[in-house]
């Protein structure tokens, strides 16, 4: 087949040219837009005071010195900190007033996390948003199988929609935890998942060292040793074990992926009250502390190595113990965490569709867009769980997931701010329509009306009438019609047979090592 031109048809003299039939197929037509990572064009919004902020600073490096934070079964981290200066006893290190904060200052502001579709690179730090879906539910829920353990098959979906959805820049992690698979090797599944079915960035393991190698080692056969060595290709999380603990495992993960030039977002992982102070200011002189420790550590395994600092922080209700989302205390931490961040010159993770509600119901878009909000607002440059949390993070919903993901959209269009160029103005459109007409039919109009609103592609904006003789569906109805629409036209994204030939073997290789466990 050569890309020589076709001979044209001839059109008979008054035949139909099927413009218009070309035109209803174009829509209806399967196709797949993903929109670009967000750039900022709105001012962040600062709670904070410059007396503040010094004070929660200072509060936190108290905390480093006087109380210290522990790394648990970590010899070779404990030496490392001897080295820096660090005053260790047993397994707690107590880090002199200022020593974290310098180890800080060699991680970048900003990187690139590459795709294996480069069209889908995204770059984290500065002005930038990165949304990523949910993480870790052990367990899903859809319309027609109710709550259940998530399999390998939820896993697979969730990963099409993702790739799928327009507004979500980041294929993710851990969407669900596929129990159907053994704990040991159900990440090698994960990963090949989000290299095959989609071709937009994605996140490696963390849940002991050795599978952060294979994640290191997978993405080496999708990108080539060469590309790994001197590219990000992931960006994942790495939790501390608030109050103040950092474990083997997780640092494990840390460290393989530090010297592999991979980032790392450090976040505590906090329930205000039972894991940090129930204030606000003594949360953020925690989070700080934790953060600063994890990232100095960080760059004592590699100077430059790219992290984020994560703020992952609920509010607990009093009366059942239950972690509580979308609350103002949850908003006020992550505003205030933001401008810690900038002040620390890194990027800041945070936020989500966070909600407790059981279902994608009210409860649910209530806190899920209070959350949202302060994403938007508080300077988030890599927000996790943008869609599809349920139930306090123990269910992957696939109705939330695309009404999240749909939503988003809205994020993308408050943070572009107004258009003030000629075009938005819009004087023409007034002096062509004056005093008493009508703005439909007008040139400026009709040269923005596919793209001067927001439109959803999963809400209802029809008549009464029409909505009725439709099924009178809610909102969790037409998300299920739209998660089984979208699924139905997924088209798989081209990966290079040799490669895919490459995962799949050394994905039986590591399965065939060792025996399989479930614990």
């Amino acid at each position: 087949m050569t890309d020589a031109p076709r001979p044209r048809r001839r059109v008979r003299s008054g035949a139909r040219s099927g413009g218009g039939a070309a035109r209803r197929a174009e829509r209806t037509a399967p196709h797949h837009e993903a929109a670009r990572f967000i750039e900022r064009n709105i001012p962040n919004y600062e709670i904070l005071n410059d007396e503040a902020l010094e004070t929660i600073e200072h509060n936190a490096e108290t905390v480093l010195e006087e109380i210290g934070v522990n790394f648990l079964d970590n010899p070779a981290a404990l030496q490392l900190w001897r080295e820096a200066g660090a005053d260790v006893r047993g397994e707690r290190v107590h880090i002199p007033r200022g020593l974290a904060r310098d180890l800080c200052q060699t991680a970048p502001g900003r990187y690139v996390q590459h795709a294996r579709n480069p069209a889908r690179n995204v770059e984290i730090g500065g002005r930038s948003l990165v949304l990523a879906p949910v993480y870790g539910p052990p367990f899903v829920r859809d319309a027609a199988g109710g709550r259940r353990y998530a399999t390998i098959a939820d896993f697979q979906n969730f990963v099409r929609l993702g790739y799928m959805s327009k507004w979500l820049h980041h294929s993710g992690g851990t969407v669900c935890e596929p129990t159907d698979i053994a704990v040991n090797k159900r990440h090698l599944d994960m990963l090949y998942a989000h290299m095959s079915l989609s071709d937009k960035p994605y996140m490696g393991s963390v849940t002991e060292p050795s599978r952060a190698k294979d994640s290191v080692r997978m993405s080496e056969i999708l990108f080539g040793p060469e590309f790994l060595r001197e590219n990000t290709v992931m960006t994942s999380l790495i939790n501390i074990n608030s109050p103040l603990t950092f474990d083997s495992t997780m640092m494990g993960a840390l460290e393989v992926y530090a010297r592999a030039n991979q980032a790392a977002i450090i976040s505590p992982f906090i329930v205000g009250g039972a894991m940090a102070p129930v204030t606000v200011a003594g949360t953020l002189t925690q989070v700080l502390a934790e953060v600063m420790a994890g990232v100095a550590y960080s760059q004592l395994v590699r100077k430059g190595a790219p992290v984020v600092f994560g703020a992952f922080v609920t509010s607990i209700d009093m009366n059942s113990g239950a972690p509580t989302f979308g609350t103002p205390e949850a908003s006020k931490i992550l505003y205030g965490a933001g401008q810690l961040a900038r002040r620390l010159g890194l990027p800041f993770r945070s936020g989500g569709a966070l909600c407790g509600s059981k279902l994608p119901d009210a409860q649910a878009a209530y806190e899920s867009a209070n959350t949202l909000n302060a994403v938007l607002l508080g300077g988030v440059n890599f927000c996790l769980h943008a869609c599809g949390w349920l139930e306090g993070g123990l269910v992957a919903s696939f109705e939330k997931f695309v009404l999240d993901a749909d939503q988003l959209g809205v994020v993308h269009s408050l943070a572009a701010g107004i258009e003030m160029d000629e075009n938005g103005q819009g004087l023409d459109a007034i002096r062509e329509v004056g005093p008493g007409g009508h703005y439909l039919g007008c040139a400026h109009t009709q040269a923005n009306f596919k793209t001067a609103f927001w439109r959803s592609d999963v809400l209802d904006y029809k008549p009464f009438e029409t909505w009725d003789e439709e099924g009178a569906r809610d909102s969790m109805a037409l998300a299920s019609a739209r998660v089984e629409k979208m699924l139905a036209e997924y088209q798989q994204p081209a990966l290079d047979p040799a490669i895919d030939e490459a995962l799949r073997a050394y994905i039986k290789t590591r399965k065939d090592s060792e025996p399989d466990a479930f614990v």
